[in-house]
């Protein structure tokens, strides 16, 4: 049985958390004089679950893949995911003030320096991705390159901010609604995540995609019950939020039973499309399940 199926769901995630923070730490070493990078590291090593570079560590081991190349690829897309936290809670945006448990970026710096820290994380996940030390082969980095940009895009995750963006003005008025908007804004990074490690083996992606397009979906149903039932505190971040801009979450228009049996039926769903990897995937069932019970 491969090492990594020996370890608990819990203690892989966490020792992914903290091979990421490290790998982190090495992209962007310290340095007290420039602000910028100050800002980048403020934002990029804040306390996270690192959910993201851990799909794409279980992802990769079903097929072999090294684990030092998949982590940097954990890296770019917890880079580029924390880009998108920075310019997310931007006055101009959702205008948050608690992130991760602490002041935002633009709160601990200033509006400038946060768009320009946001930019400079975006641009260094590239950068990792196009480096070598990613993957001997050119054309499997020009892949990922590829596939995170239009994951990242208007077309994924920057398009479904977009759209939510508009729901302030045009309230969603079905669960379909919400479901395309979230496929892009939420799920278009899950299913790079969960799909990186098959393009890095040169495998079939397709049952990872069914996997992530189920696990992204119920990650955001789950978030949605966790804004109603729980506090700031617990979460780190502000809480209903889009109840007080008036706009609908998958609670408003299924109720918290039925949103609650919805993510548990995508958890199924998501758990049934790994049976092609019988016990490589137990990880990946494992976290299928965690999506939904998490607390925070």
């Amino acid at each position: 049985m491969p090492a990594r199926l020996s370890i608990s769901f819990d203690n892989a995630l966490k020792d992914t958390a903290k091979a990421v923070d490290g790998l982190i730490g090495q992209l962007l070493p310290a340095n007290r004089d420039n602000r910028l990078v100050t800002a980048m590291r403020y934002a990029a090593l804040a306390q996270g679950k690192r959910l993201r570079p851990f799909f794409v560590v279980a992802g990769a081991g079903l097929f072999g893949v090294a684990e030092a190349q998949a982590l940097r690829v954990g890296a770019a897309l917890e880079l580029l995911h924390c880009y998108s936290l920075v310019h997310d809670d931007l006055p101009a945006m959702d205008n948050d003030m608690l992130r991760r448990g602490r002041p935002t970026l633009h709160v601990a710096f200033d509006e400038a320096t946060a768009i320009l820290a946001g930019d400079s994380l975006q641009t260094l996940a590239f950068a990792v991705l196009a480096d070598p030390a990613t993957h001997d082969d050119a054309g499997v980095r020009c892949a990922l390159v590829a596939e995170l940009a239009a994951a990242s895009g208007h077309a994924g995750m920057a398009g479904g901010q977009m759209r939510d963006i508009e729901a302030e003005t045009r309230n969603f008025s079905s669960v379909a609604e919400i479901a395309a908007m979230q496929s892009m804004k939420t799920g278009a990074l899950f299913r790079f995540a969960c799909e990186a490690g098959a393009i890095m083996a040169g495998a079939d992606r397709a049952p990872l995609r069914q996997y992530a397009d189920h696990i992204g979906l119920a990650f955001q149903i789950a978030d949605d019950i966790l804004d109603v039932e729980s506090d700031a505190a617990t979460l780190g971040k502000a809480t209903q939020k889009d109840q007080e801009r008036g706009k609908a979450t998958f609670v408003d228009l299924m109720g918290l039973d039925g949103a609650r049996t919805e993510a548990q039926r995508l958890a199924d769903a998501a758990i049934a499309a790994l049976a092609v990897y019988g016990d490589r995937a137990e990880l990946l069932r494992a976290a299928a399940r965690f999506m939904i019970s998490r607390r925070k």
